[in-house]
């Protein structure tokens, strides 16, 4: 299965739409890059978890869902910012894959 980005970016979209609806959630301002923020220091909690250097059972599960946290605020937050993610992926990191003369 290959992974389409933007579509991704709109489910993600669309369902961060739903949960803020339903639980009365401000997303104005900064709220989206706080968010990356939160979600990457909850992903950093389970790793240091799994790798013994926290306290609590460590969840590989976990690890994982708290990674697609960060992925899909990542994604809210470069449609917030205006950033085409894909586009900046290809200039940043796939050109590596490219021919070179």
């Amino acid at each position: 299965m290959t992974l389409d980005l933007k579509a991704l970016q709109a489910d993600v979209l669309r369902i961060s739409d739903i949960y803020a609806t339903e639980h009365g959630i401000d997303r104005s301002g900064d709220w989206a890059l706080l968010k990356v923020q939160e979600e990457l220091g909850e992903l950093t909690a389970e790793h240091l978890r799994m790798s013994g250097r926290a306290r609590g059972e460590a969840d590989a599960g976990k690890l994982g869902d708290e990674a697609a946290d960060v992925l899909g605020m990542l994604l809210i937050y470069c449609d917030r910012a205006g950033i085409d993610l894909e586009q900046a992926m290809q200039r940043k990191w796939l050109h590596w894959l490219e021919p070179r003369p």
